[in-house]
């Protein structure tokens, strides 16, 4: 029996086509590409073409550039280069660009000058389109927020600590020679009190140097050890003065930077290949959802979510003229300043607030009987029953400010007598008699707070805010890849994570 040979279909690369194809033929319908191309033809781009001036030489259409960035981005393309390269030869990029070959400075240009102040406003009119469609709500959100590495050497920071440490040193160094120029001095050039006693700055340093100088330079009294010391300080601590207030200048709130990019804070990242929640220059990145779709998005330099909600929230407003009806959050953003501003707002918030799931646990109070939140509240005395029987009497109140400027009013209370109490060590640690803070409006907003939570509504949103706000971080960083910013800056950190914020938007309508 004959053996038989394969078969293949005809392959012949110089056979010539009577009718070549189209681009059109090569794209299928349904492609993401032709969803990006749809949705940014149907939108208003003035703001983009306004940042165009009429002089020079033409330029790419903005259009075409924006398309091409924005369809890398939602391709898992984000270097400049391989965009110029894509548009040469990956044929979704070459119908989207219609043949057009824009080098890869001509695409950073735009991405990091022409979009600066363009992009925002892109990304609201898409927000909007998929809202048209009715895709997403911008009244109903959930928020929430994760940290992303900066384009930043990890190894090249300013701590604000260590600059207070380095100061005082300084201080402390020429308090010393200060001392010593006072045993030698003269009575013509006696010392007058120090500039540098109560503030370290540019000015103080200036001058205790100089008048330094004055007495001890060409006092033959003075020891060579003195003298070096002196020389020393002449020459390092002026300048290391002015650039600690550079520096702390830059720093403003925060506790650090990254000098590589300076609007970057150092914070505690989760998903480094340690493991280990290693300390790198980072930005906090809040976002706000419907059905997956990110209707809003902010970067922040502080690394703790509760700081982040009140400019958040602002930008919201700005965006779409209204704040969100309803907002569902994580226990990050329960804090009184919170409450109050989404009561002042008058958004109805489903926010837990840090003790919130431990109080679930119906075992968790026993574990706990002595806690401040346990004890039983006399409103007609205004006193607190300690667990022995003993009424814990109003001694004042107390003001704290937050470090975002919020004040916030506790009531002080405090036991007669603790000394000769049997529960003394196990109903609180203090060496003095028991004294507890009772915030009554944070009292209040919390039960507010707790009843919103365990209602049906407040259930059913708790629910869908693991599969709504949380995927849409999980997907951008592990399925797209993206887990470092490749721009420097702020501003240009905000343009990236827009283009991004889009990115997924329109990958989430082709889906």
């Amino acid at each position: 029996m004959a053996s038989r040979k394969p078969v293949f279909k005809p392959y012949d690369q110089a056979q010539l086509m009577a009718f070549p194809p189209t681009f059109e033929e090569l794209i299928p319908a349904g492609h993401t590409v032709r969803i990006v191309d749809k949705v940014i033809n149907a939108i208003n781009v003035e703001p983009l073409l306004a940042a165009y001036h009429i002089r020079g030489a033409s330029n790419y259409h903005p259009i075409l550039l924006l398309k091409v960035l924005v369809y890398g981005y939602v391709t898992n393309t984000y270097s400049s280069r391989k965009l110029a390269l894509a548009c040469r030869e990956n044929v979704p990029f070459m119908w989207l660009s219609g043949m057009s070959k824009p080098d890869h400075n001509t695409i950073n240009r735009f991405r990091g000058v022409r979009l600066k102040h363009a992009l925002r406003s892109v990304f609201e009119e898409v927000v909007k389109y998929l809202a048209g469609e009715g895709l997403l709500s911008i009244e109903e959100v959930y928020t929430d927020g994760t940290k992303i590495e900066a384009n930043a050497n990890k190894y090249t920071f300013v701590w604000k600590k260590a600059i207070a440490t380095n100061k005082e040193k300084m201080r402390k160094q020429l308090a010393d020679i200060w001392d010593y120029a006072q045993r030698v001095a003269t009575v013509e050039n006696l010392l007058p009190e120090p500039p540098t006693a109560n503030i370290v700055s540019t000015e103080s340093i200036n001058a205790t140097v100089k008048k330094l100088n004055e007495v001890l330079a060409n006092n033959d009294q003075v020891d060579k050890k003195t003298k070096a010391k002196l020389r020393y300080i002449t020459k390092n601590y002026p300048p290391n003065i002015q650039k600690y207030e550079q520096q702390e200048a830059i720093l403003g709130e925060r506790n650090s930077y990254s000098k590589t990019d300076t609007d970057a804070t150092f914070m505690r990242l989760k998903e480094d290949h340690m493991l280990n929640g290693q300390l790198k220059p980072a930005y906090n990145v809040q976002i706000s959802t419907s059905n997956q779709f990110i209707v809003n998005y902010s970067i922040h330099p502080n690394p703790t979510d509760t700081l982040t909600l009140k400019s958040h929230l602002q930008q919201h407003e700005d965006s779409f003229g209204q704040a969100p009806t309803t907002l569902t959050a994580d226990a990050g953003y329960g804090s009184q300043e919170n409450y109050s501003l989404l009561e002042e707002k008058g958004t109805e918030a489903f926010v837990k607030y840090n003790m919130f799931d431990k109080e679930q646990d119906e075992h968790y109070n026993k574990k706990y009987p002595f806690a401040a939140s346990n004890l039983f509240y006399n409103a007609i005395k205004d006193v607190y029953i300690c667990p022995m029987g003993q009424e814990m009497e109003y001694q004042g109140d107390v003001k704290k400010i937050t470090s975002s400027g919020f004040q916030q009013l506790s009531r002080k209370y405090q036991a007669k007598n603790c000394s000769n109490c049997p529960l003394n060590g196990a109903c609180h640690k203090s060496k003095t008699n028991r004294t507890i803070e009772v915030n009554i409006d944070l009292k209040n907003l919390k039960q507010r707070a707790h009843e919103m939570l365990n209602s049906e509504q407040g259930i059913r949103h708790r629910k869908k805010r693991c599969y709504d706000v949380e995927p849409v971080f999980a997907n951008i960083k592990q399925n797209h890849g993206f887990r470092r910013f490749m721009l420097r800056g702020k501003e240009k950190v905000e343009i990236e994570w827009g283009l991004l914020a889009i990115a997924q938007n329109l990958r989430k309508k082709a889906a």
